[in-house]
């Protein structure tokens, strides 16, 4: 963990040169570890997605409890999706008409029919806590390796973050082996950087969810995620 006192700011407009695009979806259940199937059923279509430098796949996820449920975590456990889950692409704006013609489509994702229905665009967050549920370890599970080697890379991107909190190792299933992730927290960004590391991502294998950074209000999950190995 390397945590600082927190700095804010205030009065900035988020450029829109980078978007999320949020899809609604019918899908009734996919597994846990679905990032590779999703992303050569959304190649089909968009073939440019892993070229991209700005774009990204965000993972579908669903809620880790409710009313007595607990989110499955076994690769091969089925996710159960609400009509509330979305697709969610990150996309440069250059791309953003390509990459509507998913809408109509249907995928076939690890024998799962996923059915795209509608789309809307919403921009990057101002808020500076950001959170990435899979950022590339390349430090085959040293923590402190891992979280050297980020601050690093987020000095060169001119990103300074006070608060930076890794949680749990994930495995990513590839037809090249599996890929090892952990998950991210950085918080009390200056807002500019919290933007710019939305835009750019950290690290290898956006197609398949990695180094892509989401608003976050709440510093407990990634410290519940950490708990956990």
């Amino acid at each position: 963990m390397y945590w600082q006192e927190e700095l804010r700011e205030e009065g900035y407009t988020v450029p829109q040169d980078v978007v999320d695009l949020l899809y609604g979806i019918r899908c009734r259940c996919l597994p846990v570890d679905h990032a590779y199937a999703l992303y050569k059923a959304l190649h089909n279509v968009l073939p440019w997605l892993a070229e991209e430098e700005f774009a990204g796949v965000h993972p579908i996820h669903v809620a880790d409890s409710g009313n007595g449920w607990m989110r499955p975590e076994g690769p091969n456990d089925l996710l159960h999706l609400s009509r509330r889950t979305k697709l969610i692409l990150r996309v440069p704006q250059h791309r953003v008409a390509e990459a509507k013609a998913l809408v109509g489509e249907s995928l076939e994702v690890t024998g799962n029919e996923l059915r795209v229905e509608k789309v809307a665009l919403r921009p990057l967050s101002t808020i500076t806590t950001l959170f990435s549920r899979y950022i590339v370890n390349e430090d085959a599970g040293d923590e402190e390796a891992f979280m050297q080697r980020l601050y690093q890379q987020l000095q060169v991107m001119g990103v300074k973050p006070p608060k930076m909190l890794a949680g749990r190792q994930h495995t990513i299933s590839t037809p090249e082996g599996g890929l090892a992730a952990r998950s991210l927290m950085l918080a009390g960004l200056a807002v500019e950087d919290s933007v710019r590391l939305q835009q750019k991502g950290l690290g290898l294998h956006r197609h398949l969810g990695c180094g892509l950074f989401i608003p976050h209000k709440d510093i407990n999950e990634v410290g519940r995620d950490s708990g956990r190995s």
